[in-house]
């Protein structure tokens, strides 16, 4: 009797060890898949205005826009801000409505980073703003 007593106590052993494979199995693939899509998720292609207006499955993914402000564009409604940006001949209009307020450096013929997407419509849809005022930083003449 003590012989089967000794093989179900391996046997018990055994199982032990298999579901504990197989929860650490998929403890390991779920943390894996979390963070495949988070880094998917919050990717985002640097592109020119000209860039944008020929890149396939630009409304699909997230983007980076840069260029000046348009002088006399900036249109503020609460926490949605409407504006122009530039780069050489070329014009974006685009539409920021994230969750902090733009900041203080964004005005006109300043320099901004729009971070978002492209839509249909043919506005770039921004969540996040960086701006830099170039004239504050230049040396001086």
């Amino acid at each position: 009797m003590r012989v089967g007593e000794v093989r179900l106590t391996a046997s018990n052993q055994k199982s032990r060890l298999v579901r504990f494979g197989a929860a650490i199995s998929v403890i390991v693939l779920s943390l894996g898949y979390l963070a495949w899509t988070g880094v998917q998720q919050s990717k985002s292609y640097y592109v020119t205005i000209h860039e944008l207006q020929s890149l396939e499955g630009r409304y699909d993914k997230r983007l980076r826009v840069a260029g000046d402000v348009v002088p006399g564009s900036i249109r503020r409604q609460g926490t949605r801000v409407e504006f122009q940006l530039r780069e050489n001949n070329q014009v974006l209009p685009v539409v920021y409505q994230g969750t902090e307020a733009p900041p203080d450096t964004f005005k006109d013929d300043s320099q901004a980073l729009a971070e978002g997407r492209f839509g249909r419509d043919g506005v770039f849809h921004a969540q996040q703003l960086q701006a830099k005022c170039a004239s504050k930083y230049a040396p001086k003449k």
